[in-house]
């Protein structure tokens, strides 16, 4: 199957793509993620963008071009390898790196003959840093902060929105796979925005007034 929002191909997905009834689902499901005001989207099991929408493109459209790890075609390499990474995702480290090792981590246990993440795994081998955090840091790591804080679902991460409306802000991470999405090997997620407060005009604070007293 070629598939994705915005009218761009994208690569084969798992499952069988002669499937005209999962075809049809996935144009239909493809008109939901479009719907969504926040940066929304569809991966594989590899991290895979199979659907995103105008909002998850525009959150990360001022990154640089890379050979490999662009958001919209494998989250998890533009997490671990891109240096623009940091630039979008706040706390890069903690909040998303980490956490997408782990991920990692569980799926190369799953798949464990799956060529891309194997190539994954000897791109992380071949940076000291990277290896070090994955074979050392990610253990001590999941015993200081237990298993749920690996789980995207709930969590609340820092990133920065080129457009100056969100600037740097928080957004609340929001898996919602239905049966049907999960049965073909995908899981959706949502970046759910949070709005800065906006400041009161100046001038506009209120002030205490003297209250007379009774009598």
């Amino acid at each position: 199957m070629a598939h994705r929002a915005g009218g761009r191909e994208r690569g084969a997905a798992p499952g069988d793509p002669r499937d005209p009834g999962a075809l049809a689902y996935l144009r239909d499901y493809e008109l939901l993620v479009n719907s969504v005001p926040f940066p929304s989207a569809v991966f594989d099991h590899r991290w895979d963008v199979v659907l995103a929408n105008s909002a998850f493109d525009a959150l990360f459209g001022e990154v640089g071009a890379h050979p490999t790890a662009m958001p919209d075609d494998n989250f998890l390499r533009f997490v671990l390898f891109h240096p623009d990474a940091g630039r979008v995702l706040g706390d890069h480290e903690a909040s998303w790196c980490l956490p997408m090792l782990a991920h990692f981590a569980r799926a190369v246990e799953e798949h464990p003959k799956d060529g891309v993440l194997q190539s994954v795994r000897r791109e992380i081998a071949r940076d000291p840093i990277m290896e070090a955090a994955y074979r050392q840091g990610l253990p001590h790591w999941l015993r200081a902060v237990g298993q749920r804080a690996v789980e995207h679902d709930g969590s609340v991460r820092p990133l920065r929105h080129p457009d100056p409306r969100w600037g740097h802000t928080h957004c609340r991470v929001v898996g919602a796979t239905p049966r049907a999405l999960e049965g073909m090997g995908y899981r959706h997620l949502t970046l759910v925005l949070r709005e800065r407060p906006r400041r009161a005009p100046h001038g506009s604070r209120r002030h205490l007034r003297a209250v007379p007293a009774g009598g």
